[in-house]
């Protein structure tokens, strides 16, 4: 019993170096590519570009749609958490409360799925980015690693793919469309949406000019 401790101990501690590692590099380095990208039979478009040379628009555009508190909790937002396990408990569609710095810690260190295994490490390398890469790093990641269509990774591949101009430019509504398109890049419609998505780009549209308003991006911008 004491070796198997052993050796579980040294596990951890391994793990916790090489996560530790992991973050510490990618807060400086740009993500070279993630599991989702590998395991995608669509191939990989991507273009990974600086929060500097992505237009505002399309930063307020993903806090409007999906994370109004980015910048004011700590990684998780514990009311989303508690209404999507309401709305889970009443059955139907399972929904997540998962903010942006969940989604990019998802995103660049795990796989895609659920699982209680796998919400425990997205809990731990949420704890990581949000004391070690800060606010703006995690947008800036975020935007670079998020699908934003068939094969296609980030909101500068995004841009080029449905306006044929770079994410520098992008338009409220431009912008709105693609926040939209975000949770089911494969099924939703960027250009000419209809039903529900373009109803939800609409919304997100609206809610742009609240983010500026309240400085609900001032984590990025202050």
């Amino acid at each position: 019993m004491t070796r198997v401790m052993l050796f579980l101990v040294k596990v951890l501690l391994g793990f916790i170096a090489l996560s530790l590692l992991l973050v510490v590099l990618f807060r400086f380095v740009p993500v070279p590519v993630t599991a989702t990208m590998i395991l995608d039979p669509n191939g990989i478009t991507k273009d990974w570009t600086p929060l500097s040379r992505i237009d505002r628009n399309m930063v307020a555009a993903a806090i409007a749609g999906e994370d109004g508190k980015f910048c004011s909790h700590n990684g998780f937002d514990r009311e989303a958490i508690e209404k999507a396990i309401e709305k889970n408990a009443r059955g139907g569609r399972i929904r997540g409360g998962s903010t942006i710095s969940q989604q990019t810690a998802k995103n660049v260190f795990l796989w895609q799925g659920g699982g209680y295994f796998r919400k425990g490490l997205e809990a731990w390398f949420t704890l990581l980015i949000e004391n070690i890469w800060g606010k703006r790093r995690i947008m800036e990641v975020y935007l670079n690693v998020a699908e934003t269509g068939i094969g296609t990774y980030g909101v500068e591949a995004g841009a080029q793919r449905y306006y044929k101009h770079s994410a520098a430019r992008l338009t409220p509504t431009e912008a709105a469309r693609m926040a939209a398109a975000l949770p089911l890049p494969k099924e939703r419609s960027v250009i000419s949406p209809g039903g529900f998505t373009r109803r939800y780009g609409n919304t997100i549209r609206a809610r742009i000019g609240v983010v500026r308003r309240d400085g609900l991006d001032s984590c990025i911008y202050g």
